[in-house]
């Protein structure tokens, strides 16, 4: 609230800043692309103040509309229709400014608002001021975080977060860095298992290696098989690992999967672990998985893109135990951290540089040899990115502003909001979950009236399953609210409700209740 009423002040400001003579310019700018070869191309001030104008509808239609209960989460329209609306072709000659700040409101109108407080689709949600500060500043600055010399404020921004990052897991050193998704950071996890094993893969290729195998749980993310599909290990060579009903690996399953792989030839090398699976929100058993991989001499890692951020928690880091025994850790702060999009980071207790040796390829032209500086910070060639984005600077301007307390005040906070949930579902009817929640995902049924009682129905699972996908589409169509659903394994779709906003209040998790039953009590 107290944002939301700054945000008038923000307006004024923006419109003395229209009045500013930031650049001079010597008269009225001609028509892009005729302008004398001896002149700029570009007409700064103009651009100035039409980006000064284009803050002002994403303050508008984003930052306030966007945050408003009142507001809709998404302004549905047909693709068709959608496409008619936004004129979205490219044509040979450009726009007028005031066209052009019309396209900048359609897009924010049209677009659903990931910062709406009814907004529970994904694994992301709501907005942190600060934190969007920090990406605009990185994308008003426009750097690449490779070398020290065009990055100097990043590189020692991004250690100084991967060390923090790296000290909640409990590791004193070791080694790190932010990519592009979470799917990125475990790849980066399996290539650098495959390279500790067989080093000789980096120069020889596949030539130099054996079958290898790969084991993670059946509700782990589908990264995993990306990467080995990507990485030439093959999909068959993923060894899926039993889970319980809560969707935790079976680590005696575990076991007999490795001697599985042993038996037909396969040599394994990593074992997947994860700390919040995307449907049900399962933590691996972290203990014994590691006891296992400590007999058996394998990688292992933990993909905690989802549930990495218990560890801000002492109340709820406990889910987690057994983590500082891992070799690479992946975490997404812009998940229930809220640093937006995208803030991943793949850690590594590895100290022997294991990041570099795997991927650096030594180009001249970025990481000359004979620099000014200490060649140390130049860390481009730990990614197997060129250009990579800075995506520290986010996370670090949002933890200094509310510290380390603040960021477990969120986490403790979605665990209550969650707590609750739960509690008034379970006194409604109609309402069935699937488990008790071990994280901040709540997966339930909703039963229309016309199917209750009727559970030994031979169609009952059939009419059950379509459920879900028409309460979502009123539910889109009509702006009041978003969430997910899905099937999994033998059960029917259900509802997957993520809880992590920190503008959600008591009464929000109310009117998500009501407007489930609104919309599909006459199903």
């Amino acid at each position: 609230v107290f944002l939301f009423l700054k945000l008038p002040r923000l307006y004024s400001t923006l419109s003395a800043l229209t009045s500013l003579d930031c650049v001079t310019t010597t008269g009225p700018s001609q028509p892009y692309g005729q302008q004398h070869l001896n002149e700029p191309l570009l007409d700064h001030r103009e651009g100035q103040l039409f980006l000064t104008e284009a803050f002002k509808v994403i303050l508008e239609e984003v930052l306030c509309k966007g945050i408003d209960v009142n507001e809709k989460v998404c302004e549905w329209r047909e693709p068709e229709e959608l496409a008619t609306l936004l004129d979205l072709e490219l044509r040979e000659y450009g726009e007028q400014q005031h066209q052009l700040l019309q396209r900048v409101r359609d897009v924010a109108k049209y677009s659903v608002k990931t910062n709406h407080p009814r907004f529970f689709n994904q694994l992301f949600a709501g907005v942190d001021y600060h934190a969007l500060t920090g990406r605009f500043l990185t994308e008003a600055l426009n750097t690449s975080q490779y070398t020290y010399e065009v990055a100097p404020v990043f590189v020692l921004m991004e250690d100084e977060v991967l060390s923090k990052l790296r000290s909640l897991v409990g590791w004193a050193q070791g080694d790190g860095i932010f990519c592009p998704g979470g799917t990125m950071s475990n790849m980066y996890a399996m290539n650098l298992a495959r390279y500790r094993a067989f080093p000789e893969v980096k120069l020889k290729g596949q030539w130099a290696l054996p079958r290898l195998a790969v084991f993670t749980s059946q509700e782990s993310h589908y990264s995993v098989m990306k990467a080995a599909a990507f990485q030439g290990i093959g999909t068959e060579n993923v060894f899926k690992v039993n889970v319980d009903d809560r969707g935790c690996m079976i680590t005696d399953d575990l076991s007999e999967k490795i001697e599985l792989a042993k038996s037909q030839g396969a040599v394994p090398f990593l074992v997947h672990a994860t700390s919040g699976t995307t449907v049900q929100g399962a933590f691996d058993p972290l203990e014994p998985i590691a006891d296992i991989c400590d007999r058996q001499g394998l990688w292992m890692h933990v993909d905690a893109a989802w549930g990495g951020s218990v560890l801000f928690s002492k109340e709820h880091r406990h889910l987690m135990r057994g983590v500082e025994r891992a070799d690479s850790v992946t975490w997404n702060p812009h998940k229930m951290m809220l640093t937006g999009l995208q803030c991943s980071a793949v850690l590594l207790k590895d100290t022997t540089d294991l990041l570099k040796r795997c991927h650096s390829a030594d180009a001249t032209y970025l990481f000359q040899q004979d620099k000014f500086y200490d060649m140390s910070l130049d860390t481009g060639d730990k990614s197997i990115q060129c250009g990579r984005k800075v995506d520290c600077l986010k996370l670090w301007l949002m933890w200094k502003a509310v510290g380390s307390q603040g960021l477990e005040e969120r986490v403790d906070r979605a665990f209550a909001h969650t707590r609750y949930l739960v509690e008034e579902m379970m006194k409604r009817e109609g309402f069935q979950l699937i488990g008790k929640p071990e994280f901040v995902n709540v997966c339930f049924w909703f039963i229309p009236p016309s199917l209750r009682g009727k559970e030994n129905s031979p169609d009952y699972q059939d009419r059950l399953s379509k459920v879900a996908p028409v309460i979502k589409e009123r539910m889109i169509k009509q702006g009041t609210m978003m969430v997910g659903y899905q099937p999994l394994g033998g059960r029917v779709n259900f509802f997957r409700m993520i809880v992590i906003s920190p503008q959600l209040s008591y009464q929000d998790m109310t009117f998500f209740l009501d407007e489930i039953e609104r919309l599909g009590n006459n199903l």
